[in-house]
């Protein structure tokens, strides 16, 4: 047995080629920073691989990825952000919204970050415009408050009888949640909507906010655009049967798991689209110089299961223009 082999195996670990150690450091590093763990956005990180595939990359082959995720809990994403700095990564990609982006650019000035945020980047103060970033990052920007008054269109033409809106919001996204409540106030003004806010930061909380509409009884529930939500969509579905409000909300994966309706940016698109800009800057490209994409593509999911379990007839008007219609 070789000298280094027999060290190897006294230290607990086996040893590792001369090759594949070499092939390994030669490989450019992503960091993949979101708020939830990986498993729980599967089907989003294998769009953004396949956006990686585009532009040449493939993850083992070519290209590291290390996932960082605090698990729902805001105050460790500045720290797991600090460790990828450190590791060092070629580029950061900055999933799960703005606190997540916001993480991302306190961490570093210089290391390219491509971001995923529901808010107009400029607005934020992540770029300094959407043609010309200017600085170290880009990304995608998947609309949110710019279609609220077309979900709560919709939400008209498929409950009329609908008065009251409970908006469901995560504080702890401050930016996000003054956006959603703001924009869902501004567009219920106009449609003579009663709206009320209701707010969650964790799993306890949103049974609370369900345990209160026992009180306030409203028709409808509109689910704000966050991290928190997506990996809590089963929780929300099966609360939404339970108590038996109708839920609309702006990503198809809660209407997938039971909610009634959704209304949004299609977001496997923009995942793929932030695998396509993270494979372009390890090619080269500069941020700075790398446009913010803004989402086009716009889907309608309604879960006729669930509005059959909920006593809805879904007008034909809708079940035609509906992108994809879940029985």
């Amino acid at each position: 047995m070789r000298r280094r082999e027999f060290i190897a195996l006294v230290a607990g670990v086996a040893p590792w080629p001369l090759p594949a150690r070499a092939q390994q450091s030669t490989m450019p590093v992503i960091g993949f920073l979101d708020f939830r763990s990986p498993e729980s956005i599967e089907d989003r990180l294998r769009e953004f691989r396949r956006g990686l595939k585009q532009t040449g990359y493939i993850e083992g082959d070519n290209v590291i990825i290390v996932y960082r995720a605090p698990e729902n809990d805001y105050a460790r994403l500045s720290a797991l952000a600090n460790e990828l700095v450190q590791r060092p990564v070629a580029v950061i990609v900055a999933s799960g919204g703005l606190p997540v982006a916001l993480a991302a650019k306190a961490a570093t000035p210089t290391i390219p970050i491509v971001f995923l945020v529901a808010e107009d980047p400029v607005k934020l103060g992540l770029v300094v415009s959407l043609a010309q970033p200017a600085g170290n990052m880009t990304g995608i920007n998947f609309l949110n408050t710019e279609v609220t008054e077309k979900r709560l269109e919709l939400l008209r033409e498929l409950l009329p009888g609908a008065a009251r809106v409970a908006v469901l919001v995560n504080p702890a996204n401050a930016a996000n949640s003054d956006m959603t409540w703001q924009s869902v106030e501004a567009a219920a003004r106009l449609m003579k909507l009663k709206v009320q806010v209701f707010k969650a930061t964790s799993s306890r909380e949103i049974d609370a906010v369900f345990a209160s509409f026992e009180r306030e009884r409203p028709d409808v529930l509109f689910v704000g655009q966050d991290a928190l939500f997506t990996s809590r969509r089963l929780q929300l579905a099966n609360l939404s049967a339970r108590h038996a409000i109708p839920l609309t909300a702006g990503s198809r994966d809660i209407a997938e798991v039971g909610g009634l309706m959704s209304y949004g940016s299609n977001i496997l698109d923009a995942y793929r689209h932030m695998g396509v800009y993270a494979g372009r800057i390890l090619r080269g490209a500069k941020p700075a110089e790398m446009p913010v994409e803004q989402a086009t593509k716009l889907e309608l999911v309604i879960n006729l299961q669930t509005a059959r379990m909920l006593g809805i007839d879904v007008p034909a008007k809708l079940l035609a223009i509906a992108d994809e219609v879940i029985e």
